[in-house]
């Protein structure tokens, strides 16, 4: 099968060496242009352009696919996915809007009980019609949820909603950061679209409508957003600090010093003092009193440091009862 693949992070590399190793024809692959990353800020490729670019396949990093947008370069690399001539167009993560004039450029496929052939799939890391849009696994570890998955769906014009046509759920592993269950989601999408286009070419495959009901959009993560507030209950507090982790690190002020919180347990005993105010600090964790709870800190970073645990940071920044966590008035979007 002929297949055009859009996509830009880890979790869409995962799928498009899944579909590889799986013998399909990736006749040209879509994604971002390269963006500064790493300490030193340099002007990078993203997952899926460095493997398009150490198999050789045809890279297109347009900045938009409108050409109202994009212009001249957005018309050549419209052009180029035309000429491509793909039985099908395979998105995951992309990051760019998709207009419909894109999605109806491949040739497309038969899909049982359907009245125009399918054109485009997308793998996307929730139980769809929960969690629809940019941050999925972020929201749904912050929320809570004891359950994600992988769907994949039919596109269309809007923000994911087109019919699933597969879906596989997991657990979600209590304190488990988002970027080791990305992961997880990761291999499972390369797999789920795997057995989807097989399903697909054995006429097995079936599109059913999202509901109605329990419809949730997962917007996108701001910088702004990893400031904890301490008057929140502690559980709540925890499962941000996993959700915020890699990006954007949840974080506090301490004596002056804004710190990053990357790992943390939630206690329903209450600490008896004010939110944000240290109650105990040592070895086993720095326990700080929330508005409801109290929340033990065992993994923490200074400014231009590296990740340490508790021990090792408590010897190079001590921290004492009674001390207190702030959040400023304005916060400012926190250093990588």
């Amino acid at each position: 099968m002929r297949i055009a693949f859009a996509g830009t992070p880890a979790f869409a590399a995962a799928g498009l060496e899944a579909l590889l190793a799986a013998g399909h024809d990736i006749c040209v692959v879509l994604s971002q242009p390269e963006r500064p990353a790493g300490r030193g800020m340099q002007r990078q490729p993203g997952a899926v352009a460095r493997i398009a670019l150490e198999r050789g396949l045809p890279l297109l990093v347009p900045a938009s696919l409108r050409p109202e947008k994009g212009g001249a370069a957005t018309l050549a690399a419209l052009e180029q996915l035309r000429a491509a001539q793909a039985d099908l167009l395979v998105v995951a993560a992309y990051g760019l809007l998709l207009p419909e004039a894109v999605l109806a450029i491949p040739r497309g496929l038969p899909l049982p009980g359907a009245g125009a052939p399918l054109t485009a799939l997308n793998i996307h890391a929730s139980l769809l019609p929960r969690w629809r849009g940019a941050a999925p696994i972020v929201r749904a570890i912050e929320a809570g949820d004891r359950q994600t998955g992988i769907s994949i769906m039919q596109m269309d014009a809007g923000l994911d909603t087109g019919p699933v046509l597969l879906t596989r759920a997991i657990d979600i592993p209590p304190g488990i950061a988002a970027g080791a269950l990305t992961d997880q989601l990761a291999a499972l999408g390369g797999e789920l679209i795997v057995a989807a286009l097989r399903d697909l070419v054995a006429g097995r495959l079936q599109a059913r409508p999202q509901p109605a009901e329990g419809v949730v959009y997962a917007h996108k993560v701001g910088k702004r957003e990893a400031w904890l507030d301490w008057a929140r209950p502690a559980t709540e507090l925890a499962a941000r600090i996993s959700a915020f982790d890699p990006f954007p690190g949840a974080c506090s002020e301490m004596a002056g010093q804004t710190i990053k919180i990357w790992r943390a347990t939630a206690s329903a005993a209450d600490a008896g003092a004010a939110p944000g105010s240290v109650v105990a600090a040592g070895p086993d964790g720095v326990r700080v009193a929330c508005g409801s709870g109290a929340l033990s800190i065992t993994q923490l970073q200074r400014p231009g440091g590296r990740r340490l645990d508790v021990r090792e940071f408590l010897a190079g920044t001590p921290i004492a009862p009674g001390q207190r966590w702030t959040t400023p008035a304005d916060p400012p979007a926190p250093a990588p």
